[in-house]
């Protein structure tokens, strides 16, 4: 096996059927992938950022509540951990918040 499996052949697949480097190399391009999506959603976010009146606006705690309440059981719907995803949304989120303040800063300064 040297193509890269999706989750559908990898359910097909078993463990003894696949070698660690086929499961190194699903997993980097899976975060190809991954920073490619966070990319995407920084541009989105630096984009709200600016459309936001405050830096209470920018912090926004019920909607952070709101995406960790959909992101939960969006991972419950997939199988995946919904500890797993609440506590990588709660960083990712947190990061972003940060870069979102900061361009809010700027944007304000220069404006």
């Amino acid at each position: 096996m040297s193509a890269l499996l999706g989750p559908a052949s990898l359910e097909r697949t078993t463990v003894q059927e696949t070698t660690i480097e086929e499961v190194r190399a699903n997993i980097d391009a899976l975060d190809r992938r991954i920073v490619e999506l966070i990319a995407e959603r920084q541009t989105w976010l630096v984009a709200a950022g600016s459309l936001k009146k405050d830096e209470d606006a920018v912090r926004a705690p019920a909607k952070v509540e709101q995406v960790i309440s959909k992101v939960r059981g969006l991972a419950e719907a997939s199988g995946a951990s919904a500890e797993v995803v609440e506590r990588t949304y709660r960083a990712l989120i947190t990061a972003f918040i940060g870069l979102e303040l900061d361009h809010h800063r700027t944007d304000r300064v220069q404006g």
